[in-house]
């Protein structure tokens, strides 16, 4: 889907996605003290939003116009502050040295994207810094539930995890998570991988 597509896609009034931040997001970060952090497609901003009302300093980035101002809108409606940016993460390139946290959650892109936008990410760690990459695992296509159909934009954890360690990261965590997922059809299960990144 291109920019002009993601825009018809957010421009309903209600939220697209929850407006709660994502599970696996909240498991790997709630014990990090706040400081930067930088969402690279963040979509409508409820993981930037998050953290910002936890007080860390909050950057949301996407290319799609609406949806950030979807952002401000309930970063506002939550009484934070956000910065939010109009930028494709696959050619945004940030501030290197200045982040505590670069999060990418269920960015699927193609396999060149994916390297420039985790390289990309990791620069922009200061010494210490997170990187946390959440997405559909490519074994979703296998019986999981939801998700792009399309192997192309999927990875699995252990391509996720040579991205990291080629862009001068130590990973700590690189798996295959279940994520419960209620249809109109009952319960299923859906496939995702989560990688954990430090600067050192």
């Amino acid at each position: 889907m291109d920019r002009h597509d993601w825009n018809e896609r957010y421009r309903t009034k209600e939220l697209v996605w929850t407006g709660e931040a994502n599970r696996f997001v909240v498991a790997e970060t709630a014990d990090l003290p706040p400081g930067r952090m930088l969402d690279l497609a963040a979509g409508e901003g409820r993981n930037a939003v998050w953290f910002a009302e936890r007080g860390w300093q909050a950057t949301a980035v996407d290319f799609s116009d609406v949806a950030m101002a979807k952002a401000k809108e309930l970063a506002a409606a939550r009484g934070v502050s956000l910065t939010a940016e109009v930028a494709d993460v696959t050619t945004y390139r940030p501030a290197a040295g200045v982040y505590d946290l670069a999060l990418i959650c269920y960015l699927q892109v193609p396999a060149d994207d994916r390297k420039a936008v985790v390289a990309n990410a990791a620069e922009a760690l200061a010494p210490g810094g997170t990187l946390l990459v959440v997405a559909h695992d490519r074994s979703n296509l296998d019986g999981g539930w939801g998700g792009p159909s399309s192997p192309d934009v999927q990875a699995t954890p252990g391509e996720v995890r040579a991205l990291v360690e080629a862009a001068g990261l130590i990973v700590t965590k690189a798996e295959v998570v279940e994520r419960p997922v209620e249809t109109p059809d009952g319960p299923r299960v859906a496939f995702d991988h989560v990688v954990v990144g430090r600067r050192s």
